[in-house]
């Protein structure tokens, strides 16, 4: 069998990459343990978040899946962080778990560049340095230009339960061997990392009245910019709980036994989604820690404790969780456990996500370190669209770090590389203002236009929206109003009046206005008959009154990105005596492409670049 390219792993990464590459024309085989776990939610069924969330709109702007298949799924919406600023806005979707991977596996099917095969992968073909193929369990050999390595935590995966110790990459899947241990005699650093998932709950055995509420924001809202996006669901509430004093002492008790502390798992576990072990020893002063109960599906009495994250054993847990108020009469289906798995270190990849040792191979998701299904979804279109071209003599694709969310994630991977599970905040982001949810399609449709992911019909829907926003913002700034038409309206707000005529863009710019009380001054031809007046209503406002801050932070982008064009070639980092030893090592490491990506290296300092500079002819 041969094919243009093979990805590895039915999760979100490598759906993202299967699509990508076939909607671009190649022809795609998709293999996986078991066709049943397509896009598989291992974790909690929720997309989005903070940071996490501006990801998917991405992903969506972009061409990918995932923001569409979140929309259809979604039994709960909600916009995170809506009281700050827009650079902070979050949007985050409970998903129904079942039809998630059922939606994924309906869109890969219908289309005819990919196919499938049940099966798994043991080592990689290998040809002086290049990708040949791969060959599975069955002993089947596949041949391909180009593979695409989303192995999630399946590479040598163990799982923990108190004692109790379960060779698999996930609850009742079991583990891949072969590859960590063909890849690191080729050369490739290896090291192990750990994650976990918490308690599955029986829903009816809660008592809800104990618990608070949690409402969605409606069905309104969604991720994908595409009108007919949207969910046909009921929309569930999900509810808050609070461990307590019992809790705590319950599972203090079972801490001797829990294998993240009498040293038995060496992997590194996430800082910011820890255990409920890890909670007591590091926030030891904290009397509750808040925890989410959210449902597992439209349809199902399962119930998934956010927070709640535990390796300790079965009964510590069982015990522990009887005591939270509300879950007296718990029952579950299944303990949370940790699970420790291989990753690779992700400074060996290049910004397509190709590996600097074997050519046409690509690494996308937690085998690069990284933890979230928004991460790995991200790294897996990049990776799919870059395997494409490559294979076809195209462009690399890539994204700065001004433009996406997704450009500061590879760009932090093959430049810091990890010490822990790597997770997308919005403090990682230098140009946040810029890289807003609700502008991803504005920063990244033409690209992905040009790509040819993005169809005619989505572009075109783009541009009427763009036509749109600009046309209001001329209007509000040709405009003027008179005292007497807007001071009613200004006393009303409680702002101050104005003793001449003003553009209403003033007017707007004022923090106590919002645009939805200067609409009855403007033109009705603007915004009568627009489906997504809302869309363009929001965006309007948000670019008069951050006017000045966006300007200010593009002018910053702009200036660093001359250091992003100066490539560095044929340089010699180890015999440059005038860097510091510890630029030297970590240039001669990674070997950056340019300035810009050398500067955010750990460990060179400006006096290094500075010499790089001189070096280079700067």
């Amino acid at each position: 069998m041969n094919y243009d390219i093979i990805v590895v792993g039915a999760g979100h990464a490598g759906c993202e990459a299967a699509h990508a590459a076939a909607q671009l024309g190649s022809k795609v085989l998709l293999i996986t343990m078991d066709m049943n776990k397509i896009a598989q939610m291992s974790c909690n069924p929720s997309i989005g978040g903070v940071a996490k969330g501006q990801i998917v709109r991405e992903i969506d702007a972009l061409g990918g899946m995932t923001g569409l298949i979140t929309d259809k799924t979604t039994i709960q919406f909600r916009m995170l962080n809506s009281s700050k600023g827009p650079a902070m806005w979050s949007p985050r979707a409970q998903c129904d778990r079942e039809k998630f991977s059922n939606e994924w596996r309906f869109v890969l099917e219908q289309n005819k560049n990919i196919e499938f095969w049940q099966d798994t992968v043991n080592e990689i073909i290998i040809d002086n340095n290049k990708i040949v193929g791969v060959k599975t369990i069955l002993g089947v050999e596949i041949y391909s230009k180009a593979v695409v390595l989303t192995t999630g935590t399946f590479l040598n995966g163990l799982m923990f339960i108190g004692s109790v110790q379960i060779k698999g990459g996930r609850a009742a899947e079991p583990t891949s061997t072969g590859i960590t241990e063909q890849l690191s005699n080729c050369g490739f650093r290896i090291g192990r990392m750990k994650t976990g998932t918490p308690v599955r709950i029986d829903g009816r055995s809660i008592d809800y009245s104990k618990l608070i509420e949690q409402k969605g924001d409606g069905n309104k809202q969604k991720f994908s910019y595409l009108k007919e996006s949207k969910t046909e669901l009921n929309q569930l509430s999900c509810y808050i709980a609070y461990t307590n004093n019992e809790v705590h002492n319950t599972l203090k008790l079972g801490l001797p036994f829990s294998p993240l502390y009498d040293g038995t798992i060496q992997g590194v576990g996430p800082r910011y989604c820890p255990s409920i072990e890890t909670k007591l020893v590091t926030f030891s002063e904290k009397e509750q820690h808040q925890l989410f109960l959210e449902p597992e599906g439209e349809n199902t009495i399962e119930y998934y404790l956010n927070g709640f994250s535990s390796s300790l054993p079965l009964e510590v847990q069982y015990e522990a969780l009887r005591k939270i108020e509300g879950f007296e009469s718990v029952k579950i289906f299944r303990p949370g456990y940790a699970i420790e798995y291989d990753y690779f270190d992700p400074t060996q990849l290049n910004s397509t996500l190709e590996t600097n040792l074997v050519e046409n191979l690509y690494f996308a998701g937690q085998i690069n370190g990284t933890t979230g299904y928004e991460e790995a979804a991200a790294q897996g279109l990049i990776s799919g669209i870059n395997a494409h071209n490559k294979i076809n003599n195209l462009n690399e694709f890539t994204l700065a770090r001004d433009e996406a969310y997704i450009g500061v994630l590879i760009d932090d991977l093959i430049t810091k590389g990890v010490d822990e599970p790597y997770r997308m905040f919005t403090s990682r982001a230098e140009y946040r203002i810029l890289l807003r949810q609700d502008n991803a399609d504005f920063r990244l449709t033409q690209r992905g236009f040009d790509l040819g992911l993005v169809s005619k019909i989505r572009y075109q829907e783009f541009l009427i929206k763009q036509l749109k926003v600009e046309e209001l913002i001329r209007f509000l700034a040709k405009t003027n109003i008179s005292p007497t038409q807007i001071n009613p309206l200004l006393i009303k707000l409680d702002t101050s009046v104005i003793s001449q005529n003003v553009k209403l863009l003033t007017i707007l710019m004022r923090p106590q206005v919002e645009i939805e009380d200067i609409l009855p001054f403007v033109d009705v031809e603007l915004i009568n008959n627009c489906e997504i007046i809302e869309e363009v209503l929001e965006q309007v406002e948000i670019l008069i009154k951050y006017k000045g801050y966006i300007d200010r932070e593009k002018q910053i982008a702009d200036k660093i990105k001359r250091l992003e064009d100066v490539q560095i070639k044929n340089l010699e980092f180890s015999s440059i005596n005038s860097l510091s030893t510890e630029a030297r090592q970590k240039l001669a490491k990674i070997q950056p492409k340019t300035i810009g990506q050398a500067s955010r290296i750990s460990g060179v300092s400006p006096s290094d670049i500075n010499v790089l500079l001189i070096y280079l002819g700067r």
